[in-house]
């Protein structure tokens, strides 16, 4: 496994990739393609998909491979990359396989409050990154912390993907990042989905990409840890969350616009 370190870094890292492992030639030809992009940045990686989807909005939308074919997957990005790897479980039965592959083990939003899974994942003594719920003010959050730290595991990232804000809405308080960042824990925005309008298309989400910089840049002007962004070729034909996706061009450009915001910021932090 990856020695990810998140004390003393010089810039963010990132996490990113597509919301979902499509193929596993796709979801190799990303990692390579992010995993460059990042090393001519120096911006420390961790690569993220998913073996299944189990909170889509339809029963009729795709899901993903499952879980030993997605598995596998990420062990060949692993494998041929060099790259630490990031996917999310949503139930206890999937932690031990994906702490057998996975670098870090991501507890989704709607299930941040479900100690089984956040204890389970911490007896791994992988890094765990837990997404704040939609529903969950920062101030609660350190319970889900503090369920992860009572199996002795410390290597904990918490990830702000934006509130419910209404019906299909979501909004990203800033005050957020430096309260949970004073729980002793590095911060993560991920600043794709909270873009997202969730059911907003009536079978599925919909999404706001055009505000993805903003957020970022609000970020790191913040003095976040790490940002988190759902990265694809072609979000037009991606088969999950493709609305609310960076496409990969922009992904380079993006990251050096941020840099430099960060190289003033980060002096401070």
């Amino acid at each position: 496994m990856a020695d990810l370190s998140f004390t003393g870094a010089k810039t963010f890292f990132l996490i990113a990739g597509p919301c979902v492992i499509e193929s596993e030639e796709h979801v190799l030809r990303m990692a390579r393609a992010i995993r460059d992009a990042t090393q001519r940045l120096a911006i420390p990686l961790i690569f993220k998909s998913s073996f299944d989807k189990a909170n889509r909005t339809s029963v009729h939308s795709y899901r993903g491979p499952g879980l030993e074919k997605g598995l596998e997957a990420l062990r060949r990005v692993k494998e041929e990359t060099g790259v630490p790897v990031l996917t999310d479980v949503h139930e206890v039965s999937q932690v031990e396989p994906v702490a057998q592959v996975c670098d870090v083990i991501q507890i989704p939003a709607f299930l941040s409050r479900q100690t089984d899974l956040l204890v389970a994942a911490g007896k791994t003594g992988r890094v765990v990154n837990i997404k704040k719920g939609q529903f969950v003010s920062p101030q609660e959050v350190r319970h889900a912390i503090e369920k992860v730290r009572s199996t002795g595991n410390e290597r904990i990232i918490v990830t702000e993907r934006g509130s419910s804000f209404g019906y299909n809405n979501l909004v990203v308080d800033m005050r957020s990042l430096p309260i949970l960042r004073g729980m002793g824990v590095p911060v993560v925005l991920d600043v794709t989905h909270s873009v997202q309008l969730p059911g907003g298309a009536g079978n599925a989400s919909g999404g706001q990409p055009e505000f993805i910089e903003p957020l970022a840049r609000a970020g790191v002007g913040a003095g976040l840890d790490g940002i988190f962004m759902e990265v694809h070729d072609n979000p037009a034909a991606a088969l999950s969350d493709g609305s609310n996706a960076l496409p990969l061009a922009q992904l380079e450009p993006l990251l050096t616009r941020l840099l430099e915001l960060d190289r003033v910021v980060r002096p401070w932090l």
